[in-house]
This record gives C-alpha cells, structure tokens and sequence, in this order.
C-alpha cells in the first residue's frame, strides 16, 4: 500500500479516561491504527488495549515514543506531562498530537515549537472543537455579514466540581480552571481573531482560588479587545452549579449562539435570532475528536495545515500566563513535578500522584 494511502500508526501514551472518547473511536472511525499503548501501570495498560482493540502494550513511556512502528504519538497525561512528553516524542521523529494545553506555561511551548520544527515533525494542540461543523457554521455567520458588523464575542465553559483527588486540582500538575476549561474559552476567543481584526489583547481578568488551594484556580473571567474595537469576554468555572460550553457571537443586525461548542455530539444547535427571525441550525453529531484526527491525518500524509499548530500553541499559552498573572497568582511550573512523574513511569510505580479521573473536557492518566 502506498504510504499516503496508509493507515495512520498511532501509539497512546497513559490509559486515561479521556481517550476511548478522544483517540480510540477516531481511530475506529476514520481507519487510523492504533499500534501500542504504555502506561505507568502495565496492568492497567494490558486492560486498556484489549478492551480498545490496541496491537501492542509496552513497558513504557519510552519504548512507546522510540517504537519504530509508530509513527504519531498521541499525548493524554497530565498538563505536567504534555511538553516533556511531546519533547521526547519528537526527539524520536514521531509527530504529535497533543491534548490541550499542550504544555504547562508559554516557556516550555516555545521550546517544543522550535523542536518540531527541527525535526521536521507536525506538533498538533487538541483543540478538537475547531474542525467540527458547528465551530465552522458560527465562523461562517460572522463572515457572510448575516450577523451585521460584529460587536462582541462571549465564551463560557463551566462544570461542576471535580472530586478533590483530581489531577485538575493539582498545582504540580498543571492543573487549574484556566487551564483545564479556560484555554477553551480564550482558544474560541482567539479563533475568531480572522473576523475580528487581528489578535486579542487581555484588557483584565479576575479569579479566584481553590478554597485550601493556594495557587490554584477555581474560575477566571478574562476581558479582551480585538484591534478592530470588538469586546469579548472569556469565562471559566470548575466550580459552577451545571455544565455550560456556550460560544455566542453579537452583531449588530443579530446574535448566533452554539450550545455546547467542546462537545458538539451530545448538542449539535446553534441558534440564530436577527431582525428576519429565529432559527436553530443542526450541525450534526460525528465527534469533533473525530474531525481532528481526519485533519491530522491529512496533515501527515498530504501535508494539509491545521490550525492548531505549535504556533498557535504559544499564542494560546501566552494568553494563559498573561490571565494568571492578571489575576495575581503566577503561571504553572511543572518541573518539579514533571521530574518525579516521568522517573516513576520508569519503575511503573502506583505512588505517583496522578489519579485516574478524567471529564471529557480532562486529560490525565
């Protein structure tokens, strides 16, 4: 078979929960190989493939990324873990695809950008909602000028809160509302930067920390201006009484709001309501984990970009800095932690600290 014409080969670092929804029906979907998973806990990893249908379990994180087989890693670990391991993965020539944030601070993105780059790999931030339908039709309105001149842009991720053993709670690893909700809210909010005029700027932002969790974010509100002079504002909350993933759009001859913009399959709506009426527009329920990983593949094999790239990365990390320290408390620093966390995947011990709970909106082993 030509190699354009192959299936992708696929290793997964970690078993988490997030992948069955996030690589592993893709996978299925789209015909991509799923050739090796490892883990810190090989049983773990052993109950993972056969379950999931993966070729191989190895012994660990680096028998994965050197595998000769595989060709793209897919990169689920926890915010600590993400740069580190995408790092190692490029070492090794393997292309990348990386759950957000795809490292802990805007530092440790501009490393792995320039890497990539090196070594003539694709570094892939998994911002899956972009590809799908819905994302796109809500871009399409703004640009046909159905919605008039666009005045503002409003993002809201919020859920209720994880359980206090959540890797999403652990300053060490990264975690925080911003990081783990938030990079959603600013990432939407910067999508729309081509129809806006150019690159928002923070104007300010506001939080508040974890009750008995000194620097860690419990929900953020970040105001931004576009140089055209259009307002957005960019919310996130781990602590908030319901799940919310509203994207809404205002123009001046109307509004277009997407229910659920991270995960499009459990509600594909956008409404729109201008001076003509009201509709809601069904955009379909395929996974937008599943639109990424066809974008990925046709990026490899035929060399398509994405707009997730590891330039878009550091924007994205940038903006995220700039919130923290907008709101007094500093940026995430991994390395302490990133160095106990890849020792114990050596030894596969259990004490490590990272749990395996996960949302949909989550990433850790």
């Amino acid at each position: 078979m030509d190699e354009e014409e192959a299936p992708l080969r696929i290793g997964i670092l970690g078993a988490s929960r997030i992948s069955p929804t996030s690589i592993v029906e893709p996978a299925r979907l789209t015909g991509a190989r799923l050739v090796a998973v490892a883990a810190r806990d090989r049983d773990r990893a052993q109950a993972f493939a056969g379950q999931h249908g993966v070729e191989r379990v190895l012994g660990s994180y680096e028998d994965l990324v050197n595998d000769p087989e595989i060709e793209a890693v897919y990169n689920p670990l926890a915010n600590s873990l993400h740069a580190p391991w995408n790092l190692a993965a490029i070492a090794a020539g393997k292309h990348v695809l990386s759950e957000k944030p795809f490292a802990a601070n805007a530092t440790e993105a501009r490393n792995v950008r320039p890497a990539g780059e090196r070594a003539g790999v694709k570094v892939v931030d998994g911002f899956h909602y972009l590809y799908h339908p819905v994302t796109k039709r809500l871009h399409e309105l703004v640009a046909s000028g159905e919605l008039g001149e666009l005045r503002r842009v409003e993002t809201m991720v919020m859920i209720p809160p994880p359980p206090p053993e959540d890797p999403r709670w652990s300053l060490p690893l990264a975690g925080g509302a911003l990081m783990d909700l938030g990079c959603y809210s600013l990432h939407a909010i910067r999508a729309m930067a081509p129809l806006a005029g150019g690159n928002p700027t923070l104007i300010n932002a506001r939080g508040a920390e974890r009750s008995g969790l000194p620097g860690v974010d419990e929900w953020v509100d970040a105001d931004l201006v576009y140089p055209s002079g259009v307002t957005a504002t960019a919310q996130c909350n781990m602590n908030g009484t319901r799940a919310e993933m509203t994207y809404r759009v205002i123009g001046s001859k109307g509004q277009a709001t997407v229910a659920n913009f991270i995960l499009p399959h459990t509600d594909d709506s956008l409404k729109v309501k201008t001076n003509r009426g009201q509709r809601i527009e069904h955009l379909g329920t395929r996974s937008s984990y599943t639109y990424q990983l066809d974008a990925f593949a046709a990026l490899i094999r035929h060399g398509i970009p994405m707009p997730t790239d590891s330039a878009d990365s550091v924007r994205t990390m940038e903006l995220i800095d700039e919130c923290y320290k907008a709101i007094g408390l500093e940026p995430r620093d991994s390395s302490t932690q990133t160095e106990s966390l890849t020792n114990s995947t050596r030894t596969h011990s259990r004490a490590a600290p990272t749990a395996s709970l996960t949302s949909q909106t989550g990433n850790a082993e």
